[in-house]
């Protein structure tokens, strides 16, 4: 088996061949973060296709736009900003997210064993669907990154260019309208 070197080596590095045309560089830079783009697509859309469509979507707009980025950023902040863009672009356009499932691979619907557990694990779902899509798209995207991706606060701040302070601030809302929104659950 082949092993590509590019693969050793940092993003600052792989941007700077990828700019100068080299694919393969990039195609490293596709392979290292396909899985996170994915994840966050699908936590915004919460369908299979549609998050295929907008990783592949970020890729193709970082590529296009590869010759601008000027290193003030990580590549890894410049990336997830496009990708989080498009994902807010997209829920603007379509007005409704299926939230169907706060996690694809919710434990409670898989462990459920009778009926009334899977009635009841569709309900949950349900409502932390319903209580997600509630909230105002700063905060539904601080929350997502925050729990689903694990970016620190300053990661988001970068990602959404903003201030710490205001993703702190967006974070706090966002649990606060949540636990509201289901008190009723616990």
């Amino acid at each position: 088996m082949e092993t590509n070197p590019q693969a050793e080596v940092g993003d600052e590095e792989l941007v700077a061949l990828a700019q100068k045309g080299e694919r393969q560089a990039f195609e490293v830079l596709v392979e290292r973060y396909k899985q996170k783009a994915y994840r966050i697509a699908f936590d915004f859309t919460r369908d299979r296709e549609e998050a295929k469509d907008l990783s592949q979507e970020a890729f193709l707009r970082a590529f296009t736009h590869l010759k601008s980025f000027d290193q003030r950023a990580s590549f890894y902040t410049w990336f997830y900003r496009i990708v989080v863009n498009l994902c807010l672009d997209h829920h603007r356009r379509r007005r409704r997210i299926s939230w169907e499932r706060l996690d694809e691979r919710s434990e409670l619907a898989e462990a459920s064993s009778s009926p009334d557990r899977e009635a009841m694990a569709r309900e949950i779902s349900r409502r932390v669907g319903i209580a997600m899509e509630s909230l105002p798209p700063k905060q539904r995207t601080v929350f997502l990154l925050k729990n689903h991706q694990g970016l620190s606060i300053r990661e988001i701040a970068q990602v959404m260019r903003t201030a710490e302070g205001t993703v702190k601030v967006h974070l706090h809302r966002a649990v606060a309208a949540l636990r509201q929104s289901l008190a009723e659950l616990v």
